[in-house]
């Protein structure tokens, strides 16, 4: 008697409970009874009838992540792997709908993915999917949406997180890539090089116009120079002529002087013999002294023609008739 007491003590034990059940935070348990819908439970302690309901199943309430991977192809023919990010939740107010009318609703959603993205992207070329994947994840969510809401499911974002096209098209696309980066880099280097080739002419020029007003500024200070010198040694009783002369001589062994002195010079051949700033200086006299007779000579010719005069015989040591007067 003790024993059957005992028995039947253990088992109402375990009956009650067996009657209380908790339920999770963001989650939701459906109770049957007999087999039909009785209510749905949501987190805490609950309680049911003991071998009468039953828990049928437990419904999650947190976002969940599908991942589908389409294999598709574009408007120009090149077949593509996409991957399509499904983010989602189950209504609380319609977790009924959810349990009871989709059995699958992974391959649900897939389906509806597959419909929506098959649908868009043959309409577009491979860049454009590219530029436009965001379009494409926003006709996906509409679609999902449109379909999902009656079975009690909010479709929360769809992200279009990758595009694979086959090996040898992204190899064709990295080589127009390459190529299109080279010929800007060529361009670039182009022009870099048009720039430093005017720059360089441009300083060329400026240089070579600041060398010829130094060249001219020297040249007009030189004669300048000279003829200051040559007025100080015609005061002391030097002819121009002989100035010039002596300024010519000393300029040529100053340059002399001035070769010899500078190791880097290249060679340069220069009359050097002990007569040289002789035969320099006669030669130098004998220019001026002819410059100075086809300058008289010049002057002549530019005077007036005057009537001649009778030419009067010379004074010479022995007697010379002259001829009579030609009237």
């Amino acid at each position: 008697m003790n024993t059957a007491f005992i028995i039947i003590l253990v088992l109402a034990f375990f009956i009650l409970m067996s009657s209380f059940f908790t339920v999770k935070q963001q989650s939701s348990v459906i109770i049957e009874r007999f087999g039909k819908f009785l209510s749905v439970r949501n987190s805490g302690l609950q309680l049911k009838i003991p071998l009468v309901d039953r828990l049928a199943g437990r419904v999650n309430l947190k976002i969940q992540q599908l991942d589908v991977i389409i294999e598709t192809k574009t408007r120009d023919n090149v077949f593509i792997k996409m991957k399509v990010s499904v983010q989602f939740k189950v209504i609380q107010e319609k977790v009924y709908d959810a349990f009871y009318k989709l059995e699958y609703p992974h391959d649900q959603i897939t389906a509806y993915v597959f419909d929506v993205v098959r649908a868009e992207v043959p309409k577009l070329k491979l860049d454009d999917v590219f530029e436009r994947k965001d379009d494409i994840a926003i006709a996906v969510k509409r679609e999902l949406n449109e379909a999902m809401t009656t079975y009690g499911y909010d479709i929360i974002n769809t992200l279009v997180t990758d595009i694979d096209p086959d090996i040898q098209v992204k190899n064709a696309m990295n080589r127009i890539n390459a190529a299109d980066r080279e010929k800007t880099a060529a361009e670039f280097e182009a022009e870099s090089s048009r720039i430093r080739i005017v720059a360089k002419a441009k300083a060329e020029a400026e240089s070579k116009r600041l060398q010829g007003q130094g060249i001219a500024d020297q040249r007009r200070e030189i004669a300048r120079g000279l003829v200051e010198s040559v007025e100080v040694l015609n005061n002391v009783g030097i002819n121009s002529q002989e100035a010039s002369a002596l300024i010519v001589v000393t300029q040529h062994y100053d340059t002399l002087q001035a070769i010899g002195a500078d190791a880097n010079s290249n060679l340069i051949l220069l009359p050097n013999s002990p007569q040289a700033g002789s035969d320099m200086l006669n030669n130098m006299v004998a220019s001026f002294t002819a410059s100075n007779q086809v300058g008289e000579m010049m002057k002549k010719t530019n005077k007036p023609i005057t009537k001649p005069k009778p030419i009067e015989p010379q004074q010479s040591g022995y007697e010379e008739d002259t001829p009579p007067e030609v009237k």
